[in-house]
């Protein structure tokens, strides 16, 4: 994906060349594992909050990726890299059209779509984790319906389908805004119209800490997360090349996530006396966030700095969500959103030939910071009229008292872990 420049119909297909199996082999290889990072979500998001809710929250990971995958094939392809204008593509539904091979490429355009469609499915499921605990499961579904075929596409085409950022230069290698940011801001407001979860905040401002029911669970979370991120990142070389790309890719892809994890831990320690795990696997997710727009275009040096930033970035995230009294369970806000913003805004620093520290001045930190903060406006705009829209029909959230006993057996009728009995005291 960073080397697309052009929408699919605008350029005649490259058609198979000495390298094109190697190349799709490798293009599926890295969608397996961006597919698996479903599982990494998955468990973070249900370790991460209590027993009564992880059925709910592993359904909604599993048909967010399901749904993503229909509306992908039937109008977000078209949405993000079909000819259109640019702000949006407009041909090529359910891939009617594609060429065989992708433009500029040795890869057939089925192994490409699964490539994208793994990527708009975790884009999806980034709200969950945010909006955990307390969310209607239709609503849920609802909202992953728009967004994996309208929003995602629509700031995709704008930075890989040929739109008006990649027009003006704008760089985001494999998807710290399109991806990471979209699916944050979105859950940012998603967390806002939602309102805390019962007990979060007390009337004066103290912040009540709600304790995941599995740290263990989120752990193995965070490390299928960080393998899958060696698809997301050199895969979206799209082609092995000399290997050369692929090995920078990963080699920063690897540093910025233990920068993040350990400068995370540290910050933590030293402000509340403890190393806290969770913040530590946080601040490795944080380091992964920022690497992924400047991965190809940065120094390993670089991106050890780039992931340590994200690592004090997420902690402090964190904290400032608890002051403005938004709930985030997992967070999924200082992780994926704030992280994407930053993460885009370093390549403007520290790209090898037009970053800022680099003597490239300020016009590729303009340009990225002009896509990083449009996308943010078009993700919470958009997704914020979706969630009211749903909130004034058929409701957001669920009821006090199910949210009491457990989205688990409200929402789905079964226990996570059966022959428990829950038992509700206010």
């Amino acid at each position: 994906m960073g080397l697309l420049t052009a929408p699919a119909a605008a350029q005649d297909a490259a058609g198979p060349g000495a390298l094109a199996g190697l190349d799709t082999m490798w293009v599926l290889i890295a969608a397996f594992l961006v597919f698996f990072m479903q599982a990494g979500f998955g468990m973070v998001e249900a370790g991460f909050i209590r027993a009564k809710n992880a059925c709910n929250i592993l359904t909604k990971n599993f048909l967010d990726y399901c749904t993503a995958s229909i509306m992908f094939f039937l109008v977000g392809f078209a949405f993000m890299f079909g000819q259109g204008n640019g702000f949006v593509g407009w041909s090529m539904f359910g891939l009617s059209g594609a060429p065989d091979f992708w433009p500029d490429t040795n890869v057939h355009t089925w192994a490409f779509w699964l490539f994208q469609a793994a990527f708009c499915g975790a884009a999806a499921t980034i709200v969950a984790g945010a909006m955990a605990e307390r969310m209607k499961f239709p609503a849920y579904l609802m909202y992953t319906v728009v967004i994996s075929g309208v929003v995602y596409p629509i700031i995709g085409h704008w930075v890989w389908g040929g739109g008006w950022l990649a027009e003006r230069g704008f760089l985001d290698f494999a998807g710290s805004t399109v991806v990471h940011a979209t699916g944050g801001w979105a859950a940012f407001i998603g967390a806002i119209l939602l309102g805390p979860r019962i007990g979060k905040f007390n009337g004066n401002g103290e912040v009540k800490a709600i304790a995941g029911h599995s740290i263990p669970l989120a752990s193995l979370g965070v490390f299928i997360l960080w393998f899958g991120w060696f698809g997301f990142n050199p895969g979206s070389t799209l082609g092995v090349g000399d290997g050369s790309l692929i090995g920078l890719v990963a080699m920063n892809t690897n540093l910025a996530a233990a920068a993040g994890a350990i400068v995370a831990m540290v910050t933590v320690w030293v402000l509340f006396g403890k190393p806290d795990l969770s913040m530590t696997m946080n601040g490795a997710l944080a380091g992964l966030v920022a690497i992924t727009a400047p991965c190809a275009y940065v120094t390993p040096a670089a991106a050890l700095v780039i992931g340590a930033v994200g690592g004090v970035l997420v902690v402090f995230g964190v904290r400032l969500l608890d002051m403005i009294r938004v709930d985030d369970p997992v967070g999924a806000v200082p992780v994926h959103g704030m992280n994407g913003l930053w993460g885009t805004l370093a390549v403007g620093l520290f790209h090898t030939e037009s970053g800022l520290l680099n003597g490239g001045g300020w016009g590729q930190l303009g340009v990225q910071a002009l896509g990083t903060f449009s996308g943010a406006l078009f993700s919470v705009a958009a997704m914020g009229t979706v969630f009211l829209l749903i909130k004034y029909t058929v409701g957001l959230r669920v009821g006090r008292a199910e949210e009491l006993r457990g989205l688990d057996i409200g929402e789905h009728g079964m226990e996570s872990y059966a022959g428990f009995q829950v038992f509700v005291t206010e």
